[in-house]
């Protein structure tokens, strides 16, 4: 590649910042996604599509000269669209050469994904009519649209019924909005940290079909990414459990129309002053309400003894938690009287203020508690309190099993009885979690019951479970990854069923705030081999998931375990970790000196095979800062240290070999990567390697097609499709049929290109893919001459 096109990511930013537009504008004026900008600007675009290219320099509204130096920089010789004489074939040849047939017409766009993330409705609702108006008021304005956006902040104390009065009335007007129901628990009063906005803003994203590779990773680009997708659609957004405004606001949507619904502890006064939410504070439930809400919930024996039902709810301080518990535990013990319950249950409450010398707020609610808790079996008990070791919002049976040491079928009753106790609710089918109050009581029994020793088996064994269940999972998403000896097993720990890589992607998108929390755990409590081994089993799911700062957090803190403990493999694997992180995060420069150390481990240790690993690495962060030349060095240096590692560097070769013809061709030097690419591909194929011959056979069309060979690159185009299609890769497998078209149309194969652009299409669609509309373009256009 030429040094103009190296600078051509900050040639774009220049010209973006000297038309005074953001790169969200951009992409609005452009129809290019703001990821597709980002990459470009970063330099981690590898070859810019001429499609592209023209749609940016008519935004920016470049003209002659201008707009001639602007395509140059990013390596392409097109005036308008029209080669240039002499010139070698180019990247983009068919988008600026193909006009399809006009008796073929491209796909309709795909439906909007309309998400319902509404969680269960609560059971049996009582009362709360003039909250019910109220949100019913908001609605008629959202519904007219008479300012941007409408905001409802429902607060109160805990366990008062927030949130089951905004599930409640959400199932109620759900079919008001047809754009569908957007849901978070923020989680900003659990034991453990609050969900942060871009979290939050990735969960959305991902809900409204934006693919994980296309969610942006700066926090202020989702923001806008979301508020895009909202416009012009009327969605209702539940923000639970809030911390704070500040956590709240980036998740506001900007649209007229759409309504949000946010419950939290906090006022919320800055959320008032400044957005104009129109606040809803809820109180204790009214006499009547409470009693009417245990009467439901008990039944007939309710009405035998309405005395007893009032002490009850008065007992119960009118908060619905307390009642729905104190409710259960009187229908789970149907030979004792009502009266008898309330005589248990002020004894209790007495105890617990002899206890609470200072007071308590919560004492009602601490006495339920306490009450039911009581009233379990002692196994069902000694659960609960383990429940409070476990650093996540929920927990699955075989986690829970762990914990306790128990078999799966076992763990399963003893849940069942949580749940009936109201002490446990499923939260979604086979994951369990309870409501903060009572996280905060089992944490509080777990650290009075139990000694040290005893939670640190408790925790190992949960630590056990989670490590080895993600070592599982990796090995499903990425069967080739480098393998590291675990932490042997506890007796007594239980393995999640995970039978396949959709499975193992599964149960890490549910795991994977209770897996960051157990690295964070691991690494507070003395189990730094588990911290290092969890975040290192990670790393493939969070490159998965654009889940950037989750990884180079937690290899952060793999990286301080293994320093700790001495451990040279353990910090080289972490260095790494971070460095990987970083570059894919858009910052290679700051990845440099990760690497630097990881590389002097590996020659510390006289590792050859990791030091090739390390220079491989470093030839990426390099290549993502325009820097071919020298990640064409590190990358022979690569091979030349793979070659000479044996046998079981081969795959390391065929990626050596892939990464050196790569950088080559980015260099212009298209006949001396040839070679490269070819041999890449004949090995990563003998190894019967499916995550490499997909890259590889990448690599050798792109050489192919600038040496004007391009039905072979169509071939490997196709070859790389087929590999993509087994590993369930569609993203890739579509921006690689997008190749294919290409290739055929400069071929002169109009039909096949336009097969290609067309199954592209479709899938981008299906994705809700912003770079659909390159491909819708092209389809839509008239005529084909054959080129030349």
């Amino acid at each position: 590649m030429t040094d103009d096109r190296a600078g051509f990511g900050s040639r774009l930013r220049a010209y973006r910042r000297s038309a005074g537009l953001s790169q969200e504008e951009l992409a609005a004026k452009s129809g290019l996604s703001v990821r597709a900008i980002s990459y470009l600007e970063q330099g981690r675009t590898r070859r810019p599509y001429q499609d592209s290219l023209r749609r940016l320099a008519d935004a920016l509204e470049l003209r002659d000269s201008a707009r001639g130096e602007f395509i140059a920089a990013a390596g392409q010789r097109w005036t308008d669209g029209v080669p240039e004489p002499g010139g070698p074939p180019a990247q983009g040849t068919a988008r600026a050469a193909v006009q399809p047939a006009a008796d073929v017409r491209a796909p309709d766009r795909g439906a909007k994904v309309i998400p319902r993330q509404l969680p269960a409705a609560p059971r049996r609702f009582s009362g709360r009519a003039a909250e019910l108006a109220a949100l019913n008021a908001l609605l008629e304005e959202a519904q007219a649209a008479t300012r941007t956006v409408v905001i409802s902040a429902i607060s109160g104390t805990a366990g008062v019924g927030k949130t089951a009065l905004a599930v409640h009335w959400a199932y109620r007007v759900a079919q008001r909005f047809p754009g569908g129901q957007l849901y978070v628990n923020l989680r900003g009063y659990d034991p453990g940290a609050p969900v942060p906005a871009e979290e939050a803003l990735a969960g959305f994203l991902r809900a409204l079909g934006v693919p994980d590779r296309d969610i942006p990773a700066d926090p202020d680009e989702r923001a806008s990414r979301y508020r895009s997708l909202l416009a012009g659609r009327r969605i209702l957004v539940v923000l639970d459990n809030a911390w704070s405004a500040d956590q709240v606001r980036p998740l506001l949507p900007g649209a007229a129309g759409c309504l949000a619904v946010v419950t939290s502890r906090d006022a919320l006064a800055g959320l008032i002053a400044r957005d104009g939410a129109e606040r809803l504070d809820l109180d204790l439930l009214p006499r009547a309400d409470a009693v009417s809400l245990l009467r439901s919930l008990i039944g007939s024996r309710a009405d035998a003894d309405s005395k007893a039902v009032a002490a009850l709810a008065a007992q119960c301080a009118r908060l619905p938690l307390a009642l729905r518990i104190a409710a259960e535990l009187a229908t789970a013990r149907p030979a004792i009287s009502l009266a008898e319950l309330v005589r248990e249950l002020a004894d209790e409450q007495e105890r617990l203020d002899l206890l609470e010398a200072a007071g308590d707020s919560h004492t009602a609610v601490r006495a339920v508690f306490s009450w039911s808790y009581q009233n379990l079996s002692q196994p069902a008990a000694r659960l609960f309190r383990l429940l409070g070791l476990h650093p996540g919002p929920d927990i699955t049976i075989r986690a829970a099993a762990s914990l306790a040491a128990s078999p799966p079928g076992q763990a399963r009753r003893l849940v069942a009885e949580l749940v009936r106790a109201n002490l446990l609710t499923e939260q979604a089918p086979g994951r369990f979690g309870c409501h903060d109050l009572l996280r905060a009581y089992a944490v509080e029994l777990a650290a009075t019951t139990w000694s040290r020793p005893l939670r640190q088996a408790a925790q190992g064994r949960l630590l056990d479970h989670y490590l080895h269940a993600a070592a599982d999972a990796d090995r499903l998403l990425h069967p080739l990854r480098q393998p590291i000896t675990l932490v042997p097993r506890r007796q007594g720990v239980s393995r999640e069923s995970l039978a396949n890589h959709d499975q193992a992607l599964a149960w890490l998108d549910a795991e994977h705030r209770s897996l960051i929390a157990a690295v964070k755990l691991a690494a507070d409590h003395d189990f730094d081999i588990h911290a290092w081994q969890l975040a290192y089993c990670l790393e493939t799911y969070f490159h998965r998931r654009s889940r950037w700062h989750d990884w180079a957090d937690t290899q952060q803190i793999a990286l301080a375990a293994a320093s700790r403990l001495g451990d040279p493999d353990g910090q080289t694997l972490a260095h790494c970790g971070v460095a990987n992180a970083q570059i894919q995060a858009g910052h290679p420069e700051e990845a440099h000196s990760q690497l630097a150390a990881a590389l002097r481990l590996r020659e510390n240790a006289g590792d050859i095979l990791g030091q090739a690993r390390v220079h491989l690495y470093t030839a990426q962060a390099m290549e993502y800062q325009g820097r071919y030349r020298d990640a064409l060095a590190s990358s022979r240096r690569c091979l030349q240290l793979a070659q000479a590692a044996g046998p079981q560097a081969q795959p390391l070769v065929a990626e050596a070999l892939n990464q050196v013809g790569w950088y080559l061709a980015l260099l212009g030097r298209y006949r001396e990567g040839l070679g490269q690419c070819q041999q890449a591909v004949a090995l990563s194929q003998q190894l019967g390697h499916k995550h490499i011959q997909p890259v590889a056979l990448d690599s050798l069309a792109y050489v192919y097609q600038h040496l004007g060979r391009y039905g072979e690159a169509a071939d490997c185009y196709r070859r790389a499709v087929e590999l993509l299609e087994d590993l369930g890769d569609r993203w890739r497998k579509a921006q690689t049929l997008g190749y294919a078209g290409d290739a055929h149309s400069a071929d002169g194969n109009v039909p096949a290109a336009r097969q290609a652009w067309t199954e592209a299409l479709e899938i981008l669609d299906d994705l809700n893919h912003p770079d659909a509309e390159p491909l819708r373009a092209k389809l839509g256009l008239a005529s084909v001459p054959r080129p030349g």
